[in-house]
């Protein structure tokens, strides 16, 4: 099994795809090709789910550690993963693939600055 199919399986991908916003168009052509949407997002699982440096992901990947990050910024900003993450959720929702008995809520309390509520 190689890299890409291992951290991004193909039903992952299906997820996902739709959800990734359009590769940016050069207006005067040239430079490289942009690489494959799916070989950085399973570039970009690896380093999550490993808790890996950018700069130690490994060469079988084919992208380099600056162009992940790169992307993963960019969907980040775009929401990409919040999501991707929505769509997992509710795929495993209507699946009744989600035991609530063992989940959490996390809150966060901030100071009202200036006498807000």
């Amino acid at each position: 099994m190689d890299d890409v199919e291992k951290w991004c399986p193909e039903p992952l991908w299906l997820l996902a795809q739709p959800l990734l916003p359009e590769a940016p168009q050069r207006h005067q052509g040239g430079g490289r090709r942009r690489l494959d949407d799916r070989v950085v997002l399973a570039a970009i699982l690896y380093v999550l789910q490993t808790g890996c440096a950018w700069s130690a992901l490994p060469a079988s990947f084919g992208v380099s550690a600056p162009t992940a990050h790169r992307r993963f910024t960019e969907w980040v900003e775009t929401e990409v993963f919040a999501r991707l993450h929505q769509a997992v959720l509710d795929l495993l929702g209507s699946a009744g693939a989600i035991d609530w008995s063992r989940a959490s809520v996390d809150g966060m309390h901030v100071r009202a600055v200036k006498g807000g509520t």
